[in-house]
């Protein structure tokens, strides 16, 4: 199998997971991966269970798509991030729960807990609400997410990046689980947020955390 066929296998399988997972519901959201002259993204109108590695568009960042599929509404957002973040090697859109309900408060996400420093910093921001599909709507993702792996997206959803489709996967998990953990603590009283020298901390400690010494010869 050729390197683009693995790639739609991962990411056709990335997008089923997200709606088995309960990440999606019917036809929304969307996930891409980059390719040397551009990326793949999921269609327009498909759903988790039905989507197929050959269903996936294959595309230029400038809009040029190949086949007779019309890619995602979103493309462009996922294109202006690819652009902004060259570490972007899978792109995942969701319109979890959680992540949702939080992005309709229009709040980024706090540093309510230390693991909010997985995305690269002491939050996660929130973009401000712009019509979806839009050009617009990709400019303010892109600077919402510069320098981090995820983003929220007011009155919308949330967007995170990884370089794998695994990675992909986790991160949107995590985000999600987070949202919704800062979220039922939020309901029962008000959240301690980490200084931000704990999150200093946090986040150097991350820089090492899960890495195993290679072997000795």
């Amino acid at each position: 199998m050729t390197e683009i066929g693995h790639l739609r296998h991962a990411l056709a399988a990335l997008y089923a997971g997200l709606g088995k997972r309960g990440l999606n519901a019917g036809t929304s959201g969307n996930v891409s991966a980059r390719t040397r002259n551009g990326m793949l993204i999921t269609p327009t109108g498909i759903t988790g269970d039905t989507v197929t590695p050959a269903a996936l568009v294959k595309m230029s960042l400038d809009g040029t798509a190949k086949g007779r599929r019309r890619p995602s509404s979103e493309w462009e957002m996922h294109a202006a991030i690819y652009r902004a973040a060259p570490q972007a090697g899978v792109i995942v859109h969701t319109h979890s729960d959680a992540a949702t309900a939080l992005s309709c408060l229009n709040e980024p996400l706090p540093a309510f807990h230390y693991a909010v420093a997985n995305f690269g910093g002491p939050d996660v921001r929130i973009a401000p609400y712009v019509t979806f599909g839009t050009p617009e709507l990709a400019a303010v993702a892109a600077a919402a997410i510069e320098g981090r792996t995820a983003c929220l997206l007011a009155n919308h959803g949330m967007i995170c990046h990884a370089p794998t489709a695994r990675e992909a996967l986790s991160t949107a998990i995590l985000l999600e689980t987070l949202a919704r953990q800062y979220l039922l603590a939020r309901a029962a009283g008000t959240p301690r947020l980490l200084t931000p020298a704990e999150m200093d901390a946090a986040i150097a400690r991350y820089a090492t955390y899960g890495q195993q010494p290679e072997d000795s010869q």
